[in-house]
């Protein structure tokens, strides 16, 4: 089980998936170094992701990020993809502000401490790379590449956002959590899911210039991702969002609803408030562990869909 998400001593998670990467997390690290007491280490918990690695990226992230008072890796069994491996770091985050970044620390992490203060005004933050509308990269296959994907995220889902690919992206926890359980995209489209998920919430999103050095080595593929981002962009506008949730009093407490979570190990949930009720989220497939906390708070169990969650203020649990 995850380490106890009340910990008052815990208010930002530095979610960092990582597949393969055990060659350039020092890397990363090394430029993130400098920038670590502008983000509080005694309060900030590293959480990374490795997305069943073929190498020793693990190992390589406990030695890179041993001598940090708060940090975590988890791995997950085989690899699924960055989408799957930031819903992890999400499900198990306990600050009430959280960023996700990449392991090479491509964009700028003197970024990271503005972003996270951004939060007091939005739910969601995200880092954008374009300039005047546009995204220039060192290549000029990849820059058009990038045009084309980001007018098919226009296309499929109405996000307006003329960079949803940046590798840093900062959540207050609540909506962090509702969009991790809704969300079905594994690989790299995931930010487009997320932010199709956040506009039919009715989030609130700012997007935060920043600064960018295009590191070699990435796991991202010209030619094999592409496609498959496409064809999960092209899903989205079909996709039903539809999860297991406790239906419970509107002022059910969320330290009832973490007791009856543990018990049943389980985890990531979040309270969906509204004025009638409050619906606690599971994950997709855990309708088993929603029996169990319905039965122990005296609720009761059904599905849900985005368009009942719209609205509602999100607590996680």
């Amino acid at each position: 089980m995850p380490p106890d998400p009340s910990d008052p001593a815990i208010t930002t998670t530095i979610v960092v998936p990582a597949y393969n990467e055990a060659a350039r997390l020092g890397r990363g690290f090394a430029r993130l170094e400098p920038v670590l007491d502008e983000l509080d280490v005694e309060h900030t918990e590293f959480v990374i992701v490795d997305d069943g690695s073929a190498d020793d990226t693990a190992r390589q992230a406990l030695v890179v990020y041993g001598e940090l008072p708060h940090r975590l890796v988890v791995r997950q069994p085989s690899n699924r993809g960055k989408g799957a491996a930031v819903r992890l770091g999400v499900s198990v985050a306990r600050g009430e502000r959280i960023l996700a970044v990449d392991a090479d620390m491509a964009i700028d992490p003197h970024h990271y401490r503005p972003m996270l203060d951004e939060l007091e005004r939005a739910d969601l933050v995200a880092g954008s790379r374009a300039r005047n509308g546009r995204i220039r990269y060192q290549s000029l296959p990849r820059t058009v590449a990038g045009r084309v994907f980001n007018r098919l995220v226009r296309h499929y889902t109405g996000v307006e956002l003329a960079d949803t690919q940046c590798g840093a992206k900062a959540f207050r926890r609540g909506p962090a959590r509702v969009l991790g359980l809704l969300g079905l995209v594994d690989g790299f489209a995931y930010d487009a899911e997320f932010f199709l998920l956040a506009r039919q919430l009715g989030f609130s999103v700012l997007a935060h210039p920043v600064t960018w050095e295009d590191v070699g080595g990435s796991s991202v593929h010209l030619r094999s991702a592409p496609p498959a981002m496409i064809a999960d962009l092209r899903a989205l506008p079909r996709t039903k969002h539809v999860n297991p949730v406790v239906v419970a009093d509107r002022d059910v407490s969320r330290e009832a609803v973490g007791d009856a979570a543990r018990a049943a190990r389980v985890q990531g949930l979040v309270i969906a408030r509204g004025p009638e009720d409050a619906l606690i989220v599971f994950a997709r497939d855990g309708a088993i562990g929603a029996t169990a906390v319905a039965a122990s708070i005296g609720a009761t169990l059904r599905t849900t869909d985005v368009a009942e969650l719209a609205g509602r203020a999100f607590e996680a649990v």
